[in-house]
């Protein structure tokens, strides 16, 4: 199912051990347009720091109660490499990205994660 972006800004974002925070922004591909990572706002338990979530994490949506469950815990969000928001993300921070979450890379495989669907 199709959703938009815009409707999922807000949505609470919960990891295997908790409310982690809420889904702010998007960054997609911009030569297959889909989304490459999701922009979570942390809030007070991790100093209101923003993290990149792949959807590759997201284990379940529930549309009705405005909910993506992820199959992350806090302290791996805790732990993840920082990045800054307000800038594109290079493929260096890509590499280390999926390097920490044990992802598989998206680019040169034939589209990992990305060409529509999620294979895990």
């Amino acid at each position: 199912m199709l959703r938009n972006m815009q409707e999922l800004k807000s949505y609470t974002i919960a990891a295997t051990d908790g409310d982690v925070g809420e889904l702010t922004d998007a960054y997609f591909d911009d030569q297959s347009w889909v989304v490459r990572y999701m922009v979570i706002k942390t809030g007070a338990w991790l100093t209101s720091r923003n993290v990149l979530i792949s959807p590759y994490a997201v284990q379940h949506a529930d549309w009705a109660s405005k909910r993506l469950s992820l199959s992350l815990t806090r302290d791996q969000l805790k732990n993840s490499p920082d990045i800054d928001t307000k800038k594109p993300v290079s493929r260096q921070h890509e590499m280390e990205y999926a390097d920490y979450y044990a992802y598989p890379y998206y680019w040169g495989t034939g589209g990992y994660w990305g060409m529509g669907c999620i294979c895990r």
